[in-house]
Formats: structure tokens, C-alpha cells, sequence
């Protein structure tokens, strides 16, 4: 049987289209669960048949690379000694085992060898004039995004697609401003959207975003919104490199059956919490998270949840 949700912000604490950055336990750094030895095999995966667009790098970030290797190397350890154990190569995920071969170029990267021992994908974002760029990455396990198309650009333009981010707006600068001001103290933030399936590697290109809001397709074709929609959970962690001073930004992907809710002890106040989230998005912003047509469907569910609880 599908286990509980670990997260829940659709239940009003992470509100869709706002910053909602929250101070961090540094011991909750990483998050480790039952399916991370999966998570592993679909990383390798990726890597050994497309490298190109699961990881990227500019020059002279290996030494910033390192030192995130490091960090996790002292940190896994401690806080998972049952799974991550230190060996003579270094740090070593127990259990894993049948691994496909990846490119030499990718496995002399220290970001790709730091992101086989946990379930996050890893960003590095570097300062320049132009403001806080992404300048390395780990992205096997992307939200509607592509990484080749924001590698090397600035947040601000990174986040032109988002409503409300763009560049020239308020919450443009005022993410600018947080990361400036990120000093040893990680945050997180939760970001939440419905998908068809359960696939982690879950990209869309600009093209294809645009696409989609101008024709507005349906994700479940049946019309079986139980049977399909699968709630994505992205778990995103801040936190500044004390060596490089570059920003270490990890995603962490949870995938719920939209069904399990039913199951939750707090189902009719998550259900109805949920319906109205979906209720209060305009149309800009279900056109980008792609949930225009499927919108009213997905409420109608949902409220059936909630009095059926």
C-alpha cells in the first residue's frame, strides 16, 4: 500500500507563486526514504543515455563542486550511518548495486558523484554582475523545466516564464536580495504542482510551455482523474557554500497518488484546502502549471474527498 504523504503544503502552508522561504534545521538538511535506492537507478540511468541534459557545468566550478561533495560526505554519515557509510573511496549508499555505466566526463564531476548518494538534485548558482547565474547542476529530476535552456543565465531570467517572477518585478528583487543576504543559515521553501504518471524525469522546454498554455491540453485523456493524477511535491533547500560562497540549491521530488489522500487521517481538511488552492490560481498561472483544462475536474475530486471524509 502507498504510504502517507511526507509533505503536504498544498494544505495552506506553501502557497503556489510566492517566495516562502522558511528558516532550516541543519540536521534536515537532506531528506533519505524508502525509495532511494530507486531514485539512484533512475539517476545513473539518466546519466548513461542522456548525459547531456541531466548535467552541466562551467568552467572553474569543480573546486565549488568539491567542496558540496565534502559537505555531504560529513554530513550522510552522521545523520544516515544504517544507509551512508564511509569506505575507502569515500562514502558509499548500501545496497546499491547493478550500476550503468556513466560518461568518464560526468564521473569525474564531483556534483554528479555527490548526487548519486542522495535523492536531491543539485544546483549550483554563482554571483556576477548580472546577479546569481546557474552555473553547475545535477537535474535528473525536473519540475516542467529544461536545464540546458537556464544553464548560465541569471535568476531573473530563469524565472521570466513564472507569473509574477519575471525580470523588473518585486519578487524578482526580492529573491536577488535573499540570495545576496544568505549567509550560514540554509532555508527551504515547497513548491507543488499535478502531473499524469509518476515519472521523475519530468522536463518541458520554453516551446513546448508555450505550446501547451495556447492549446490547454488535457492530462487525463480518460477522464480518470483518480486513476492518473499524481501529486509532485518539490522539497527545495538554500544554502550558501562557505569556501566558494556559491548557493547550493537542492531539490528534493516527492510523488503521491492523488488518491492516497483519501487514506489521510486529516483528508477532508487537506482535500478542501487543496480545491480552494486550485479554485484561487488565474489563468496565467494555470496556462504554466499546464492545469487550465483539468482544473475543474481535479476540485470535483477532491471536494468528494472532503465529504466523503
Amino acid at each position: 500500500m502507498t504510504s502517507l504523504p511526507a509533505h503536504t503544503p498544498y494544505d495552506g502552508s506553501s502557497k503556489l507563486f510566492t517566495i516562502g522561504l522558511k528558516p532550516l534545521d541543519p540536521a534536515n538538511w537532506i531528506e533519505v526514504d524508502g525509495h532511494l535506492l530507486p531514485y539512484l537507478a533512475e539517476k545513473r540511468r539518466l546519466y548513461a543515455e542522456i548525459p547531456e541534459r541531466v548535467f552541466v557545468e562551467e568552467d572553474g566550478t569543480r573546486a565549488a563542486q568539491q567542496e558540496v561533495l565534502e559537505l555531504l560526505g560529513a554530513y550522510l554519515p552522521e545523520r544516515f550511518p544504517d544507509i551512508h557509510r564511509r569506505g575507502d573511496a569515500g562514502v558509499e549508499v548500501m545496497g546499491v548495486t547493478g550500476r550503468p555505466t556513466i560518461p568518464s566526463n560526468l564521473a569525474a564531476a564531483p556534483l554528479v558523484a555527490a548526487s548519486l548518494l542522495v535523492q536531491e538534485d543539485l544546483i549550483l548558482m554563482r554571483r556576477d554582475d548580472s546577479g546569481w547565474r546557474l552555473a553547475a547542476g545535477s537535474l535528473c529530476f525536473p519540475s516542467s523545466w529544461a536545464l540546458t535552456e537556464k544553464f548560465g543565465k541569471p535568476l531573473q531570467q530563469i524565472h521570466e516564464p513564472v507569473p509574477g517572477f519575471g525580470p523588473g518585478t518585486r519578487p524578482a528583487d526580492l529573491i536577488n536580495r535573499m540570495f545576496d543576504g544568505l549567509q550560514g543559515q540554509a532555508v527551504e521553501r515547497y513548491n507543488w504542482s499535478i502531473q499524469s504518471g509518476d515519472a521523475l524525469y519530468h522536463p518541458l522546454s520554453n516551446v513546448e510551455r508555450i505550446d501547451r498554455a495556447t492549446s490547454r491540453p488535457t492530462r487525463f485523456p480518460d477522464g480518470d482523474v483518480k486513476a492518473h493524477a499524481f501529486i509532485r511535491v518539490e522539497r527545495q533547500t538554500l544554502r550558501k557554500l562557505p569556501a566558494s560562497r556559491d548557493i547550493l540549491f537542492t531539490i528534493r521530488i516527492h510523488l503521491d497518488p492523488l488518491a492516497v489522500l483519501a487514506r489521510h487521517p486529516d483528508r477532508a481538511t487537506l482535500a478542501a484546502s487543496f480545491a480552494a488552492q486550485l479554485e484561487a490560481l488565474d489563468i496565467a498561472q494555470l496556462d504554466y502549471k499546464g492545469l487550465t483544462s483539468d482544473r475543474d475536474r481535479l476540485i470535483a475530486v477532491l471536494n468528494h474527498m472532503a465529504k466523503d471524509a
